[in-house]
């Protein structure tokens, strides 16, 4: 059996006979959930059992709650953070036991909801003129903090039992427009990209999932790197790269044409899975059909991510909680 090659999500809280009906049907790879999906502990679970009915088995189950502005449980389901950027620098040089600390403490609230993958590390390497929906979302401003607070993050992610997606590769850090309205295009060179950009993905390589960047690199393609064969061979030859690879939200404005024909483009172009979201009915479908099943190198890498999946480690979160509390008041390693 293959995983239909699409991650997609639902309208509302609960499903509706058709969402059932599409998602036994063209069986995604996994569900993605958003703010309006939830509204208590109870209904989130059973949401979470709803979507893997649906497909019939364990299901990956995601959601972006990077802390900051980019958090879908809030509380009292959630503590709220600042944003990582902000986190990070406050923590000094106790950043990286921090941040490991901050994201167990995440995974282990989104595991008892029953979800199991985090869309993070953002390891993206700002710089002056990012534009400024990225920038205090990213860890650091050298590829070296970037990568080693990564590092940390998705250990954190995945001691707490939850998947991590490193995004947005090759890197989104020079882009100066949001391309959840409009297609970034950077000119830097390759030396630049590669030295800077594409180095922390480097060092991540290994991480089981990574979402692309909806990005143009002149020195590379005039396609956007989700949908640039060049761009999806310089991630798995030059960055190394082998993990399960998704597209970001294709109904970003980034993106130009019918759903169906980016989803095909992206795959087209190395992608392993489309990711589509705040979409009608009829869109998901249309995706889903256009995506089909996933290939037999897409299935090996996402059977291998999901095999990657582990219990949430036995530690009580109030305990983890005082232990970064005292770790961020300057009371040494914890």
């Amino acid at each position: 059996m293959t995983f239909g090659a699409t991650i997609l999500d639902a309208e509302g809280q609960a499903l509706t006979p058709d969402e059932i009906a599409l998602f036994k049907d063209a069986d995604p790879f996994g569900f993605i959930l958003f703010a309006r999906n939830i509204d208590s502990a109870d209904q989130l679970m059973r949401l979470c059992d709803q979507m893997r009915d649906a497909v019939g088995r364990d299901a990956p189950i995601l959601i972006d709650q990077e802390g900051g502005r980019v958090q879908r449980l809030r509380p009292p389901l959630a503590r709220d953070w600042t944003p990582p950027l902000d986190f990070a620098r406050a923590a000094g040089p106790h950043a990286t036991q921090a941040m490991y600390l901050r994201y167990l403490i995440t995974a282990l609230e989104l595991r008892s909801y029953g979800i199991d993958v985090n869309c993070a590390p953002m390891v993206d390497v700002p710089r002056p003129e990012t534009h400024e929906f990225l920038t205090n979302r990213c860890y650091g401003t050298s590829p070296a903090e970037a990568a080693g607070l990564g590092r940390a993050v998705a250990m954190g992610l995945m001691a707490g039992g939850v998947l991590p997606v490193v995004k947005h590769i090759p890197g989104h850090g020079l882009a100066t427009a949001d391309s959840h309205h409009d297609l970034p295009r950077v000119t830097a060179p390759v030396e630049v990209l590669d030295s800077i950009d594409f180095a922390p993905f480097k060092v991540l390589n290994d991480l089981p999932m990574a979402m692309t960047a909806h990005v143009v690199y002149d020195a590379f393609d005039a396609q956007p790197a989700t949908l640039s064969e060049r761009m999806i061979q310089v991630i798995r030859n030059d960055i190394g790269f082998d993990g399960l690879l998704m597209t970001d939200d294709i109904s970003m404005k980034a993106l130009s044409g019918s759903y169906g024909d980016i989803a095909r483009q992206s795959l087209n172009a190395g992608c392993d899975v489309v990711l589509l979201c705040n979409a009608t009915l009829a869109e998901r479908a249309e995706v889903a059909e256009a995506s089909g099943r996933m290939n037999p190198a897409a299935q090996d890498r996402a059977t291998r991510a999901l095999d990657l999946r582990n219990q949430a480690a036995e530690v009580d979160i109030r305990t983890v909680e005082e232990k970064l509390n005292a770790l961020l008041h300057g009371q040494g390693n914890v």
